[in-house]
């Protein structure tokens, strides 16, 4: 049985997307993670710091316990 193979606008949308920001880059992902963090401080979107990233953003029961 033959599988019909259907096209998703929106995932083509996506491709295409990807296609021009990797050509415009070269491939460069550093280069795409810089453009896109810069985007994220002007348009005042939260950006990820990995420093912060193990932080815990409650208190755990010890913690509570201790207090």
């Amino acid at each position: 049985m033959a599988m019909i193979q259907r096209t998703d606008p929106i995932l083509e949308e996506i491709h295409e997307a990807r296609r021009e920001i990797a050509k415009r880059f070269e491939g460069d992902i550093r280069r795409i993670s810089e453009d896109a963090r810069q985007r994220q401080i002007r348009e005042g979107r939260p950006v990820w710091h990995p420093e912060a990233a193990n932080r815990a953003l409650q208190q755990n029961r010890d913690d509570v316990l201790r207090s």
